[in-house]
């Protein structure tokens, strides 16, 4: 959906929009060929939500034929294994942009801001940009590669280290106190949630989010 925005912008005219350039990336990103500038010359007034939903009706088609080919379960782990490759690769780069957010969130109170909620609010922006780049690399492969058999989705399978995402996300009442913030003394008696302790899946989520776990972090579990 975000693909087709970028070239055909919600509620445009169609001066406005860039159908050989969605065309090209839809080819490049999904593997998906669509001569959307053929239907608009065969029909001039075709309007764009009937595009969208010939764009989601071939990539479903796209989709369907992968899973008839390789079998439900075979795609499902396939794409499980992309997931955690993904994740792999972005999980590092999280960790250090909610790093970076910490050590410098004092200061929103400068700016009569609530450091807490600003926290809060920010580091769940981040893991929703998380979810949705690993979103978009595991629809990208899984639309490009042909998977037929077992061995495609252990080709793809290696041992994924994945850093204790509860551990790593517990430090944001210290990190207020390292940096003098009044804001702490109301937070510091919150529990840190340590490696090895379980949180459950309707308990808060101990990135700050306000979230249940099951609906924030839990959704990688």
């Amino acid at each position: 959906a975000a693909m087709i925005a970028t070239h055909i912008p919600p509620d445009s005219v169609e001066e406005l929009w860039d159908v050989p350039a969605l065309e090209r990336e839809l080819k490049s990103e999904l593997g998906l060929e669509i001569a959307l500038q053929k239907m608009l010359e065969e029909n001039p007034d075709l309007h764009e939500e009937t595009l969208r939903e010939r764009i989601f009706a071939a990539a479903n088609a796209a989709y369907q034929a992968k899973e008839d080919l390789a079998s439900p379960d075979i795609l499902r782990q396939f794409e499980r294994s992309v997931m955690l490759q993904s994740l792999d690769n972005h999980w590092r780069e999280h960790l250090a942009a909610l790093d970076h957010l910490r050590q410098g969130i004092h200061l929103r109170s400068y700016a009569q801001k609530n450091p807490k909620q600003e926290y809060k609010r920010e580091a769940f922006e981040l893991f929703e940009g998380l979810l949705n780049i690993i979103k978009s690399e595991v629809t990208k492969v899984t639309m490009l590669v042909q998977v037929k058999t077992e061995a495609d989705v252990e080709a793809v399978e290696k041992p994924v280290e994945v850093e204790n995402v509860q551990y790593q996300h517990a430090d944001y009442d210290e990190a207020l106190a390292a940096d003098g913030s009044a804001d702490a003394a109301e937070t510091s008696q919150q529990p840190n949630v340590r490696d090895g302790v379980k949180v459950g899946r309707n308990d808060p989520c101990p990135c700050g989010s306000g979230k249940k776990y099951k609906q924030c972090h839990g959704v990688l579990s």
